[in-house]
């Protein structure tokens, strides 16, 4: 069981661009706005953030990082924090998880899970 003191949830809203992709080229790009919320009891940092992007080929991609958007928020027990930030790839259809490094006034380090996700093309899916 998790501890309530460290509990920061994630949730995704996702769009596909299509002024910005070149589908004749293998090129889809997507956007997504996540907002972090702090449903835990103590103020966190986002420090940094791991992706585990996979195309609809399987190909697999990480990406590592510090903060989010060049931010490394604070976010205050009860409240969140929202961003809007973008991929391309090179299928109509895939996926993106990962976990964001977070750091509790107290002093506790832990990970915000951040459940998988799809990002399609519109029609991609029947």
């Amino acid at each position: 069981m998790s501890d309530p003191r460290y509990q920061v949830d994630v949730s995704v809203v996702t769009h596909y661009l299509a002024n910005q992709s070149k589908p004749e080229d293998d090129s889809f790009a997507f956007a997504y706005t996540i907002t972090v919320k702090n449903n835990g009891e103590i103020p966190a940092k986002l420090l940094s953030r791991h992706w585990v992007i996979t195309d609809g080929d399987g190909h697999v991609e990480e990406v590592r990082g510090e903060g989010v958007v060049g931010q490394q928020p604070l976010i205050d027990a009860g409240q969140s924090h929202t961003y809007s930030s973008g991929t391309v790839m090179t299928t109509k259809v895939g996926t993106m998880q990962g976990t964001y490094q977070m750091l509790a006034d107290d002093g506790k380090h832990f990970d915000a899970v951040i459940k998988p996700f799809r990002l399609a093309v519109p029609g991609a899916l029947h």
